[in-house]
């Protein structure tokens, strides 16, 4: 390869510190009661470049929780992989990242993002976004904390009168961190309306901006993937919601970069040995009991569209032991082997 070709691949690889992603990686979102390891054992297979774990309480955290230390677990095979933390506190969120970072992550992420009230109404979360000179304070603290590069998820702001991203990702990149990824909408919006993803662009366009830029929000589609690639020029994209009971997205998303074309939707072989391994991998990572309760919100997501399956849905969320779930999958699949997906 000549020098000249060589420096031209360089910069198409998109690094967070020393981590290598690749050319335009794709981030699995953190997501509450979502992006569990047996989840993100999936999402790993069918592509994501790189993953976060749930967001972690810091008061959780330095109180030893059993729940919030739960969270801690990764696995070598979902590497390079992310322990995201979020509190109102700088001196608990200081403690939990070191916390964290004994856990062996490749980073800490910070959330700045979150719009339920029980979170941003504490100050946590995007309720942060409210007092931009703490965010950036704390910022600078929990870099200043750990040796592993630091990262941040946030909003636009807290609200349309106070879109002020472009300044706060520079001034979070003054203090350190090594990544931001944006959602595009306000704390005010939750999840509601179009997210903007012109104030992502602006982020990503600041020429004092040196550190990936990352956008999140409303990626439904392989399609509107490419689309807001081109149209946007982020260095990668956050998928959250269109994971969820479809880990294949990533997959799809990756086959119509190359090719033009995302495949066929998955056919209900492939969806139940998802199933199987997603239920496989929650009884190993939480016990028979909790790993079945936990695995009964996914079901609806991995049969979605298919005609007539409510009574197949009731029984797989009220079904208390393995062997009856197995055989409730096996009636499912000579029920429906016939369906086509959409």
């Amino acid at each position: 390869m000549s020098k000249r070709k060589f420096a031209e691949t360089l910069t198409n690889v998109v690094c967070i510190g020393d981590i290598d992603l690749g050319e335009f990686p794709l981030l699995l979102a953190p997501m509450e009661d979502v992006s569990d390891p047996p989840f993100r054992a999936l999402c790993k297979e069918y592509g994501a470049d790189m993953m976060y774990t749930e967001f972690i309480s810091s008061e959780g955290l330095i109180r030893d929780a059993a729940k919030s230390v739960a969270k801690l677990d990764i696995f070598d095979y979902e590497k390079p992989i992310g322990i995201q933390i979020f509190g109102s506190e700088i001196e608990s969120m200081r403690k939990a990242a070191r916390i964290s970072e004994a856990a062996g992550p490749d980073l800490i992420d910070i959330n700045y993002g979150c719009p339920v009230k029980k979170v941003a109404c504490r100050g946590a979360g995007a309720g942060i976004l409210k007092d931009i000179p703490k965010m950036v304070s704390m910022t600078k603290e929990i870099v200043d904390t750990c040796s592993l590069p630091v990262t941040v998820k946030t909003r636009l702001g807290w609200d349309d009168d106070t879109k002020y991203i472009v300044e706060v990702a520079e001034r979070l990149q003054d203090v350190g961190i090594k990544a931001i990824s944006i959602h595009g909408r306000t704390r005010s919006q939750m999840y509601k309306g179009e997210a903007d993803w012109s104030l992502i662009a602006a982020v990503k366009n600041n020429p004092r901006m040196t550190i990936p830029v990352f956008g999140n929000g409303d990626i439904d589609s392989p399609e509107k993937a490419l689309t807001y690639k081109n149209k946007y020029g982020v260095d990668g994209i956050m998928i959250g919601r269109a994971a969820i009971g479809a880990p294949w997205f990533f997959r799809h998303v990756k086959n119509y970069f190359a090719t033009g074309n995302a495949g066929n939707p998955p056919d209900l072989a492939e969806r139940l040995k998802a199933v199987r391994t997603h239920l496989g991998h929650s009884i190993e990572w939480k016990g028979e009991r909790l790993g079945i309760v936990e695995m009964r919100r996914h079901y609806a997501n991995y049969f979605r569209g298919v005609p007539h399956f409510k009574e197949h849905r009731l029984a797989l969320v009220t079904l208390d032991n393995p062997e009856a779930i197995k055989a409730k999958l096996v009636e499912i699949e000579d029920r429906f082997r016939e369906h086509v997906f959409a």
